[in-house]
């Protein structure tokens, strides 16, 4: 039986976005920001809710939004942030593979101004993507940061 896959596990773009990694997870730049530094936490293992992460996964991927939120600190000045996943095709899920969203947030920003989740996670057509050599770089930039 074939290891299940996801668009992030298999585009390699992705790993060209990647900015940090650990046992059971991986953090990497979305194509579509809501600002910048806008990073995906996932879980290596593929699938599809929170509720199916080991509590293995779900420390690995705490421990990578510590490691996240430190290096946007630095790079972008972030005073806070949001934090969100979707679960579910029907509420906003457009990959089935579990994904937390890390959105840094300065005062000036032209973040979140409408909570409502649907609004600020998946709009399609609002945001343009980010050329993936752009988001190649920052990656590169903030991995370094991490790792410095």
């Amino acid at each position: 039986m074939s290891k299940p896959t996801s668009v992030f596990t298999i585009l390699p773009e992705i790993e060209q976005r990647t900015i940090a990694k650990n046992k059971t997870a991986f953090a990497f730049l979305t194509n579509t920001p809501i600002t910048p530094g806008h990073t995906l936490i996932a879980p290596i293992r593929v699938v599809a809710s929170v509720n199916e992460l080991t509590d293995e996964e779900w420390q690995g991927i705490r421990a990578l939004t510590m490691t996240i939120q430190d290096a946007l600190k630095q790079a972008y000045g972030a005073e806070g942030f949001n934090y969100a996943w979707n679960q579910g095709a029907d509420y906003g899920q457009s990959v089935p593979h579990f994904h937390l969203h890390i959105v840094p947030r300065t005062p000036s920003d032209d973040g979140i101004t409408d909570y409502e989740p649907r609004e600020f996670l998946y709009r399609p057509g609002s945001r343009e993507s980010t050329p993936e050599n752009e988001l190649a770089a920052i990656a590169k930039e903030l991995s370094a940061k991490i790792n410095s």
